[in-house]
């Protein structure tokens, strides 16, 4: 009775013991997924603070680029200054419009004496002054021998200064005593005027700041991705369907198969100099086109579509094509109306990780000559231009303090861009799947 009772004791003791064992190891198991959750949840936090700032300081940086400083001044439009005898419109073309600004400048000061104060004056506006007041003697021919308002750009270190909201009549960074304290006398005047700067939007490129925009550089942009549209989806697409659906397994398949895979990770550089030996050099094509930055993009590209195509076809259930050739549907039919739309969601995926990597790209380009400064608008695919990232490129190298602003403008206009085409692409993408 005795042993009876110590076996059943011993039994529970060590029933208890495995329990505890359990218990404990079960703790340790939790504690553990917990402190993986809490990793995690840190990580993506982390992420997306670090992401946030990032755009919180482009965004920051960007701000004073959207607006601009002009100045009204009383231009008297004299006819000797001008150095013309008659009033046609070929005249007013052809006549002094800098000695107008310069007089009237003079005009608008008559305490500033010295030639190097005289000097230190004219520099307060920009360069396209005198551009400005001609577009508007053309526009108004009445004003010829009249005095008129008109309202002008100021140079950028001028802009610059007003921006950082300086202390009345204190110097700046590139602003001597003697400009601040006539800033601030067409300030208290009420000349000086801060005006959204739509300019950015609609102009193209220049060596000066307060002129420089962004639309030769977005319509580059535009007709490059256009042009790698053009030629990288079909052709990846209809490599892709092929390997999967038409090319035999053989030992030459295998070979192109690996070649893919290799030229997915070739740097893109790489390209860039085979754009140049080849498409540029041998084929005779425009330096700095559209077209050649589009074919040398095209060619970065199709291996990422083509692997990215290659494996949504791949994940189409195979009773699709069963049932299509089993209804009397050719291969062809089969690969085309069956096979290929059920594949395009996963394909346009791709398409869209291919293009953004292509739109973010710059070391190609610079190697076919798209580095080049390009002052007007692209027109067609053979016009030199440029793209936003190697318009960033150049602002950001460049030494005046008005393009730091430009260059972070500039970059939220390259990100709006490649938002607007993933969300075109998924838009495109969900109409698939839906279908």
């Amino acid at each position: 009775m005795n042993n009876t009772i110590n076996s059943n004791q011993s039994s529970n003791n060590a029933s208890s013991l495995v329990t505890e064992k359990i218990a404990a190891s079960l703790k340790q198991r939790h504690r553990k997924e917990m402190r993986f959750r809490w990793l995690g949840r840190m990580a993506v936090g982390l992420g997306f603070f670090l992401v946030i700032s990032l755009i919180g300081d482009i965004v920051y940086k960007a701000i004073p680029a959207f607006h601009q400083h002009w100045v009204k001044l009383d231009i008297n439009y004299d006819q000797k200054w001008l150095g013309i005898t008659d009033e046609s419109e070929e005249s007013l073309k052809n006549a002094s419009y800098r000695k107008v600004l310069r007089q009237s400048v003079y005009q608008a000061f008559p305490d500033v004496d010295g030639r190097r104060d005289k000097k230190k004056l004219f520099q307060l506006f920009s360069t396209n002054a005198e551009f400005t007041i001609e577009d508007f003697l053309i526009e108004n021919p009445d004003q010829l021998n009249k005095t008129a308002s008109v309202w002008l750009r100021l140079d950028d270190d001028v802009d610059t200064y007003l921006k950082d909201k300086p202390i009345p009549g204190e110097a700046g960074a590139r602003i001597n005593a003697n400009q601040a304290v006539w800033i601030q006398s067409l300030q208290k005047s009420d000349r000086i005027e801060k005006r959204f700067n739509i300019d950015f939007f609609t102009s193209g490129d220049s060596r000066e700041p307060e002129l420089a925009g962004v639309k030769g550089a977005f319509m580059g942009t535009i007709l490059t991705m256009l042009v790698t549209l053009a030629l990288s989806f079909p052709l990846g697409v209809a490599a892709a369907l092929y390997l999967e659906e038409f090319a035999p397994r053989n030992r030459w398949t295998d070979i192109i198969e690996v070649n893919i895979n290799n030229l997915a990770a070739v740097p893109s550089i790489i390209f860039g100099l085979l754009g140049l030996a080849v498409i540029i050099n041998m084929f005779g094509l425009p330096r700095s086109a559209p077209l050649v930055g589009g074919i040398v993009l095209s060619l970065m590209t199709l291996p990422t579509i083509i692997i990215a195509s290659r494996a949504s076809i791949k994940a189409v259930p195979p009773s699709i094509r069963e049932a299509a050739l089993g209804v009397g549907a050719s291969k062809m039919q089969t690969a085309f109306g069956h096979v290929l739309p059920m594949a395009m969601p996963g394909i346009l995926t791709g398409t869209i990780i291919g293009m953004a990597q292509a739109l973010g790209e710059t070391a190609p380009l610079l190697m076919i000559g798209m580095v080049a400064f390009i002052v007007d608008v692209p027109a067609n695919i053979t016009d030199a231009a440029t793209v936003l990232p190697v318009q960033i490129f150049l602002w950001a190298d460049s030494p005046e303090r008005a393009f730091l602003a430009k260059t972070s403008a500039a970059i939220l206009v390259l990100l709006s861009f490649l938002l607007v085409m993933n969300v075109s692409a998924a838009i495109l993408r969900n109409k698939f799947e839906n279908k």
